[in-house]
């Protein structure tokens, strides 16, 4: 009888989701009339595809990575709060959340560019003799992804982290582990769970995100405006459509290849 609760949820999402996802995919294998696989062929022997593709894979990479490195002591300190303080943190850590990526971006502008605050400091500190270009590269639009994704890596490694009984490190410490390889032991085999989930969320947000790199990026097109552009300025929707399809595989890949390292990591699960 409880099954009947799944229907009015599965059904929304077959029709809204399943169906058109189907519709869409099943259409990039159809051309003039026929099965062909021609378009696909196309793009995966194009170079500046290609380019852009590896552009994106590589700061969707760079920016899950710099979540990790970045969330992990962050949400460790956090997770060991209490009560007050704990609450007053997780809400400082999700409020980059409740400010419009459009707005965080513009923020980001004034602050990369040749005139921005950051080359204004170095050039007054003396460490540099001329402004860097940081703006419109990819270098940008992963400072500009980070922002954005870090709060879900800090909250979901925090939901994990609070939930480690302390004893297990004093178990650890006292069989002659130092608190270093305490933590890497104990702690780290027991974070890959919420690390797998977190880092899939930052990659997937990160490969299809769209108005951070198209302010932050310029003319460093990454997939989702290059997907943008076929659709919207050429209307080519069969083109953007085995676009859509490439970036759905290709986050189906990576996700399961996170699932693998995560194995590997924490084999007990």
């Amino acid at each position: 009888m409880r099954m009947l609760l799944l229907i009015p949820g599965l059904l929304f999402l077959t029709v809204f989701m399943l169906i058109p996802l189907v519709l869409t995919i099943s259409s990039t294998f159809v051309e003039n009339g026929s099965f062909s696989l021609d378009g696909y062929f196309r793009f995966l022997g194009d170079a500046y595809f290609l380019e852009i593709l590896w552009t994106t894979l590589f700061v969707a990479l760079l920016t899950t990575f710099c979540c990790v490195i970045l969330a992990f002591p962050a949400a460790y300190y956090i997770s060991k709060l209490n009560g007050g303080k704990k609450a007053i943190m997780l809400m400082l850590a999700i409020f980059p959340l409740l400010v419009s990526p459009v707005v965080r971006s513009f923020s980001w502008m004034i602050i990369l560019g040749r005139n921005g605050l950051l080359n204004e400091f170095l050039l007054a500190t003396g460490l540099i003799n001329e402004p860097l270009s940081i703006l419109y590269t990819p270098a940008a639009v992963a400072i500009g992804l980070i922002h954005l994704f870090l709060p879900l890596m800090i909250v979901t490694l925090v939901g994990v982290m609070e939930n480690i009984d302390a004893d297990l490190f004093l178990a650890a410490e006292s069989l002659g582990a130092s608190k270093a390889k305490a933590f890497l032991k104990v702690m780290v085999p027991l974070c890959v769970p919420g690390l797998v989930i977190g880092s899939t969320l930052v990659f997937v947000g990160s490969f299809t995100a769209y108005t951070t790199p198209a302010l932050l990026g310029g003319q460093q097109r990454v997939i989702s405006t290059f997907l943008y552009q076929n659709a919207i300025t050429l209307n080519d929707w069969h083109a953007a459509a085995m676009i859509a399809t490439i970036m759905i595989v290709i986050t189906f890949v990576v996700t399961g290849l996170f699932q693998k390292i995560a194995a590997i990591l924490n084999p007990r699960g």
